[in-house]
């Protein structure tokens, strides 16, 4: 039988950008900016509705005069000649006041934007003129795109990720474990939360202002998309497949416009890049394998979940089983958001959740709610057996810490690992 799955070779356009809170990418981007004029062309990347625009106004704000802030999804931008009046104003201002630092906002939007930058950036370096650039996208795919076409070795790459719970609280002044729970139950975005009290409004918010713009614009203007309905369902099935382990096989059984499984997955790859839906890997030494096996889909906001789910949000109360694997999904979605690579281990009928590696360390983590036993363990223990230098976690609710620590690994709570990862506040050892 002939086996098909997907490969994580989409992932790479991500491998090399930090993917960072909006308060590291405000710090990253500030120091990057006190660099001696003209620097490297900095790209803010990120899903829509995280900051990216409020973060350029503050910097702009922080700058003061020698900022100039221009966003080419705003009428203005349309108009004759604007592009070339806005590096004229940079340079008079770069001779007035030392140095200018132009903010170009959603500059994918501008045609040919990469060759036109690369132009522009050119000849200020050539000129010695003073002007720093920091130019954001709605996602990694279309900024990136055009940026390893025309801007080689020109720019630098900053990921704004999807706000982590701890985010969350400190902005809204939520108490952590609510900012956690709330993490699970409706995502993270900063401009949907104040809306949590009206479910319907909440939930035409997260469909109007993010699900379709990043579906419906971003992704579909792309060439590459020549499938538009078929992107859409394998996202609709990726998003009801919370942290499932799924072959593309069934990913094509499923679907109403079935498409050649090359290109389903290319279509998971664009998902990815758009930070809507990762296609974890397989863990384990032999890349032939890992490539062979199917991937575990997670959706990397826990709201898109919520409006997709024709049930609506989970009810730990009413639906532990589905709640579960919300819970799953969103621990999962904040390592990969925090910039960690993540993937899962099968080898049957052992399971682990996930293999953790990056700047958190190594880690084998196993989410858990509900009672569990010692021996629903027994993966996390192979494991880590298997490759000692993974060190054994579980994430669970508070009343299984006490199962972990008579089996010896070590535990937190999911809301603690939600708010600070796998050393969070309340580990058990």
């Amino acid at each position: 039988m002939q086996v098909l799955a997907y490969s994580n070779n989409h992932s790479t356009m991500l491998d090399d950008t930090f993917r960072l809170s909006y308060h590291e990418c405000r710090e990253v981007l500030s120091k990057r900016l006190a660099e001696p004029a003209p620097g490297r062309i900095q790209l803010l990347a990120g899903p829509r509705q995280v900051g990216k625009t409020t973060l350029l106004l503050e910097l702009a704000r922080r700058i003061g005069k020698e900022a100039i802030y221009s966003a080419f999804d705003a009428p203005e931008a349309a108009l004759p000649g604007h592009w070339e009046r806005l590096w004229g104003r940079a340079e008079d201002v770069a001779a007035a006041e030392g140095r200018a630092v132009v903010l170009l906002d959603e500059v994918h939007v501008v045609h040919d934007w990469a060759a036109r930058l690369k132009g522009v950036w050119d000849g200020l370096k050539r000129r010695k003129v003073p002007v720093q650039v920091v130019a954001t996208g709605s996602s990694a795919l279309r900024v990136g795109t055009g940026s390893r076409q025309s801007l080689a070795g020109r720019f630098e790459r900053v990921t704004l990720s999807h706000w982590s719970a701890t985010s969350t609280a400190e902005a809204f002044g939520i108490a952590p474990e609510e900012a956690a729970e709330l993490a699970v139950r409706m995502g993270t975005y900063p401009g949907a939360l104040p809306l949590r009290g009206d479910v319907a409004r909440w939930s035409a918010y997260v469909r109007d202002a993010i699900l379709e713009p990043a579906i419906g614009r971003d992704l579909l203007a792309l060439a590459a998309v020549r499938r538009p309905g078929l992107l859409r369902q394998v996202f609709a099935l990726a998003a009801s497949s919370a942290a499932r382990i799924v072959s593309l096989q069934k990913i094509q059984g499923q679907l109403l416009d079935r498409g050649a499984l090359e290109t389903i997955s290319h279509y998971l790859g664009l998902l990815e890049e758009a930070f809507l839906v990762a296609a974890l890997p397989k863990y384990g030494p032999e890349v032939a394998r890992r490539r062979a096996a199917p991937p575990k889909l997670v959706t990397l906001s826990n709201a898109l979940l919520a409006v997709v789910d024709p049930q609506g949000i989970a009810d730990p109360r009413t639906d532990p089983s589905r709640f579960g694997a919300w819970v799953e999904n969103a621990c999962l979605a904040h390592a990969w958001n925090s910039g960690q690579r993540v993937s899962y281990w099968r080898e049957e009928p052992l399971e682990v959740d996930a293999v953790l590696e990056g700047s958190w360390g190594s880690w084998a983590l196993e989410v858990k709610t509900g009672a569990f036993r010692a021996g629903d363990l027994s993966g996390l223990l192979e494991l880590t057996r298997r490759h000692p230098r993974l060190r054994p976690l579980v994430a669970c609710d508070a009343s299984g810490l006490a199962t972990a620590e008579r089996v010896g690994v070590p535990a937190v709570t999911w809301q603690s690992f939600l708010l600070g990862g796998p050393e969070g506040p309340g580990v058990a050892s």
